[in-house]
């Protein structure tokens, strides 16, 4: 715990630039000098981030430590790098950052494609499962026994999931599982990577099981309509011994943090349980026959009051979902952003917005709102805001990693020609007037 607090203090003292990158403390308080950058590095550190050579690597306490250590379960450590194709332009150079424990907390965000390396083996997955579907079921089993037998890794699942593969077979026994809540907590810390059989909404419980820091996840399609799970469940073998081996490309997908604070609260900090989403955040009038009132700010600035259906707040993630059918635009994932959408506004000039990603943005129900309203966190966990009440939206800083089939962009481009069949079009024939 004081290793992890060690680590959180350290991102604190990036972000607010006073964190001298040439020294980093281990687990025994003593300075350990960094890594000199390549030839491609930058000299130095930027003022708001992660130095350009920085690497953060797991280190043993003391060489009297490394009998407990070996007694102990780690967590298979990776490394994730910055690149950009061609080397003509000023962003070929390789950003490189290291994630303590395999858990990966954004300090920068950046626009180049994102490669995942394995530095240590990973020894524990966790499979989750669309639930009700025969065809899922099978395909676990055979996944966990060929995980099990071939790649000798440690297994969990849910507990409905394991009582299913009891009930199939006692071979089975070997799966491991969790009892309550609390140990769901702990996943992060025992779990290399996350397989998901199932469409987006089972991404999307996948990241909700992870209050912080979230494994890398491999999302395999068996839903009725995917812009996450690029992966093809037949080749399922060849696609996990690709991940396994390394390296991979991944998208990193933001997550907002959401806050209702109460017209009640002494102040802005006094807030209920935080919640995450992974897609968006919808305020709405729920019910009621009348106009959802809503004052919204960016920071310390009115943006605007909305008067109809409601709103949505999105990630770029949640682009191609509920903020899509709202009239919001389709943003590639890895544009760090909140889309501000309307829900039938009654407004002929109110057009979707998307703002930057450092911002916080406050929704305000006013005291002469003629109803309360209803914000849904990806479509569950709704709650009741009153007339004060506010509800308070940022950037988390603990991204969704999913695998890519290709890399990010070409995944995103055929998610949305496949899913959405984009832009398709009968090809105007050749044959007709023409331009002389």
């Amino acid at each position: 715990m004081e290793r992890k607090a060690r680590i959180a203090e350290r991102f604190s003292a990036e972000q607010n630039g006073d964190f001298d990158c040439g020294k980093v403390e281990n687990s025994d308080n003593q300075l350990v000098q960094q890594n000199e950058p390549d030839e491609h590095s930058e000299k130095g550190c930027m003022k708001h981030g992660i130095c350009s050579h920085e690497v953060l690597r797991d280190r043993e306490s003391d060489s009297n430590s490394k009998g407990d250590h070996n007694k102990m379960m780690r967590k298979a450590s990776f490394k994730l790098s910055w690149w950009c194709k061609g080397e003509n332009g000023d962003q070929h150079k390789h950003d490189i950052v290291s994630f303590e424990k395999g858990n990966i907390t954004t300090a920068e965000r950046s626009s180049k494609q994102i490669s995942l390396k394995w530095e240590s083996d990973p020894q524990t997955l966790l499979i989750l499962t669309k639930p009700n579907s025969v065809s899922v079921r099978i395909l676990c089993a055979q996944m966990v026994r060929w995980l099990k037998e071939k790649k000798k890794l440690n297994i969990y699942v849910e507990p409905r999931v394991r009582v299913e593969l009891l009930t199939e077979s006692s071979d089975f026994n070997y799966v491991q599982t969790w009892k309550d809540d609390r140990e769901i907590l702990l996943l992060h810390t025992k779990v290399d990577l996350v397989i998901t059989l199932g469409g987006d909404g089972t991404v999307l419980w996948a990241a909700s099981m992870f209050k912080g820091p979230v494994p890398p996840i491999v999302p395999f399609s068996l839903g009725s309509l995917g812009f996450m799970t690029p992966f093809h469940s037949e080749h399922y073998k060849e696609c996990l011994d690709s991940v396994l081996r390394g390296p991979i490309s991944i998208t990193l997908r933001h997550r907002l943090l959401c806050r209702v604070v109460r017209d009640a609260a002494k102040n802005e900090y006094d807030t209920e349980e935080p919640i995450l989403v992974l897609n968006e955040v919808t305020i709405d009038r729920g019910i009621s026959s009348y106009l959802t009132n809503l004052e919204c700010y960016c920071d310390n600035s009115f943006v605007t009051c909305v008067q109809g259906d409601g709103l949505i707040l999105s990630t770029t993630s949640g682009s191609t979902a509920y903020s899509l059918a709202a009239g919001g635009s389709m943003v590639h994932p890895q544009v760090p952003g909140i889309l501000f959408t309307p829900i039938c506004p009654h407004s002929l000039s109110f057009r979707p917005l998307i703002l930057p990603e450092h911002v916080t943005v406050r929704i305000v129900v006013p005291f002469n709102s003629r109803s309360p309203a209803w914000a849904s966190f990806d479509g569950k966990d709704r709650k009741q805001l009153a007339a004060g009440d506010a509800l308070l939206c940022s950037m988390a800083p603990w991204p969704v990693p999913t695998a890519c089939q290709v890399d990010s962009t070409n995944d995103f481009l055929r998610s949305i020609h496949d899913g959405l069949h984009w832009n398709l079009r009968k090809t105007q024939s050749f044959d007709g007037p023409r331009d002389l």
